[in-house]
């Protein structure tokens, strides 16, 4: 802890933003979180797949994936869906993307050490702090149909292992023992014990509490305008949505962390740093489970379905999750009908017993950056930093990365003395 009076804006009430501001609070910062929402985690943090899944750290940077997308351009109800309308934001990211493909066993490494570390804090904070989110911890199988994901997903299991995580091969019969409702015919699979799932929104909401009894302020209903730091104060401009006229105020403030998701880009750019985030939309809905027959047929233990991207997780006894799919399609936030119906289709393939007439449809935007790793450290002036971009690992690696930025934020701004920005951590600022 430290005595410090040292002030600090973060921008940003979803995972990332709070889980921030909590690990401020805990080094004795004096913490601002502003958040244009009413509520913390109403956007990406509201409806994800709900996987802590230290399983699912392989990049994307593969050539495959390059394959695939281009094979899938015009289907609209495919896994990977690629908007062909140029842009150059859109153009530049896949750059940088393709650029990151030689890194592709480094960055998974890196990743998996990161999810296994990230576990360890979000269960001791859940735990002092008394926050429940439907915490399950049943691991997670991957499911595959044909030998050539299969043997895909057994080159994944060695880089796992060289980032500390065990998972295990398992043969049909094996995978109907550890989740007896999943229908159909599958080549092999990989089990996952240490990973587990649970609801974001209820554990982002139940830290956002935490934080607040910390002493950090959560302005709620605050749409940031602009950012400016000149080194050592830093600003942040806001229009209050609840007030008539939009009302706009600026605070000051020591430091400010960005931690905006999509947003984060345009952030970035004000502060003077580029952080090349792209929005990637991913869909998800909520099966309800209103009768004794559903939630006996709905799985207990979280797939990962790698030929349909798809995930799933069981929220308590009455709703089951299923998340997935990406979609390059800038900053759109449609939910498109065409989206949604394959993965119904899937629940009803997959878990034919379960009742899918109460289908609660959502799609939010994963912040993406072209090496698939967050950015977390500091940017250019001295008294700015950045934790985003976390991709689809948001929730997986949200703990360790706030306590990572918590430790850097706590070494730059100590009591009226400000520390020389240094170069970025390698391997997770791009």
């Amino acid at each position: 802890m430290t005595s410090s009076s040292t002030s600090i804006a973060v921008i940003g009430g979803g995972i990332t933003g709070v889980t921030t501001a909590y690990a401020l609070a805990k080094r004795g910062f004096v913490v601002t979180l502003f958040e244009k929402n009413r509520y913390a985690a109403m956007e990406t943090s509201f409806a994800n797949g709900g996987q802590l899944s230290a399983s699912n750290a392989e990049v994307w940077n593969h050539w495959s994936t390059i394959v695939k997308g281009m094979k899938w351009m015009l289907k609209s109800d495919a896994p990977l869906l690629v908007n062909p309308k140029p842009s150059w934001h859109k153009l530049s990211w896949f750059v940088e993307f393709i650029s990151n493909i030689p890194h592709y066993e480094r960055n998974t490494i890196e990743s998996t050490r990161l999810a296994i570390a990230a576990r360890e804090h979000l269960f001791t904070w859940s735990q002092a702090e008394g926050v429940n989110f439907d915490l399950k911890k049943e691991g997670i199988l991957h499911i595959y149909r044909d030998k050539k994901g299969f043997d895909h997903a057994g080159q994944v299991s060695r880089l796992l292992a060289q980032g500390g995580l065990p998972r295990r091969a398992v043969t049909p019969a094996e995978m109907k023992a550890i989740e007896p409702t999943l229908a159909g015919n599958y080549y092999g699979g990989y089990f996952t014990e240490s990973d587990s799932t649970g609801d974001i929104h209820k554990f982002t909401n139940g830290m956002a509490r935490a934080a607040e009894r910390l002493g950090v302020q959560c302005l709620y209903g605050q749409d940031v305008l602009s950012l400016h730091s000149d080194g050592t104060k830093a600003e942040v401009t806001v229009a209050n949505s609840a007030a008539e006229g939009g009302c706009h105020a600026t605070h000051q403030f020591d430091g400010l962390v960005v931690c905006a998701g999509v947003e984060s880009r345009t952030f970035a750019a004000q502060l003077g740093d580029r952080v090349n985030i792209y929005p990637v939309k991913g869909y998800s809905i909520t099966v309800n489970l209103p009768d004794a027959p559903s939630q006996a047929a709905a799985p207990t233990v979280s797939l990962l379905d790698d030929e349909t991207k798809l995930v799933t997780s069981r929220l308590g006894i009455d709703r089951f999750r299923v998340a997935g799919t990406a979609e390059f399609n800038g900053y759109n936030k449609d939910i498109r009908a065409d989206r949604i119906r394959p993965l119904i289709a899937w629940v009803n393939q997959c878990f034919p017993g379960i009742n899918t007439r109460q289908v609660v449809p959502w799609a939010g935007l994963r912040p993406m950056m072209p090496s698939m790793m967050p950015r977390v450290g500091r940017g250019k002036l001295a008294n700015v930093f950045y934790n985003t971009g976390h991709g689809h690992l948001g929730w997986t690696l949200s703990a360790v990365t706030a306590d990572m930025v918590g430790g850097v934020v706590h070494g730059a701004l100590k009591p009226g003395v400000l520390v020389a920005a240094g170069k970025p951590r390698p391997g997770l600022q791009a």
